[in-house]
């Protein structure tokens, strides 16, 4: 939304004279605001988050590929790696932040749970805006989700021991 919402003023990013106009068009910002809001409250429903779905996974790689090739054609590159390396980063984004909300989620008592989704949803388009005002933020939160995934907690590897009372 954010880099749609740029766009569309042309602060920063500008997609007009590219096959990607659309993105910064009101019916596509407004289609991807109806599908977050109808998530969130899908979410604040469900006992299980919906957060989890394969789909919504999907729908944030496509997203990503979608504005990384529209990024590379407004700046007058060839768009198709760009769909690639969108899709896989936000892939790895998804997979990431999916997994630490998972196990933060089960810690949360009940009446925190739901709110979670709307800390991330915040703490996200503050890392937009900052990969949009300082591009190598873009970087450094890739290597940070990776770091996610490759480092998991002792939970997800075996069986931790904990500490032991001494006598």
């Amino acid at each position: 939304m954010l880099v749609g919402a740029l766009a569309r003023g042309d602060i920063a990013v500008d997609f007009d004279g590219t096959s990607y106009e659309f993105l910064e068009r009101p019916p596509f910002l407004a289609a991807v605001l109806a599908i977050a809001v109808l998530l969130y409250v899908l979410e604040r429903r469900r006992s299980e988050p919906v957060a989890g779905d394969l789909a919504l996974g999907a729908l944030g790689a496509g997203l990503g590929a979608l504005l990384f090739a529209g990024s590379l054609a407004a700046g007058r590159y060839d768009s198709r790696p760009g769909l690639v390396a969108g899709a896989a980063c936000a892939a790895i984004a998804y997979l990431a932040v999916s997994r630490l909300l998972k196990r933060v989620r089960r810690r949360l008592d009940s009446d925190a749970a739901p709110f979670l989704t709307l800390y991330a949803e915040a703490l996200a388009l503050i890392l937009a805006a900052l990969a949009i005002v300082f591009p190598p933020v873009a970087f450094l939160a890739l290597a940070a989700f990776g770091w996610l995934l490759v480092a998991a907690p002792a939970g997800e590897r075996g069986k931790y021991a904990g500490l032991r009372i001494l006598r």
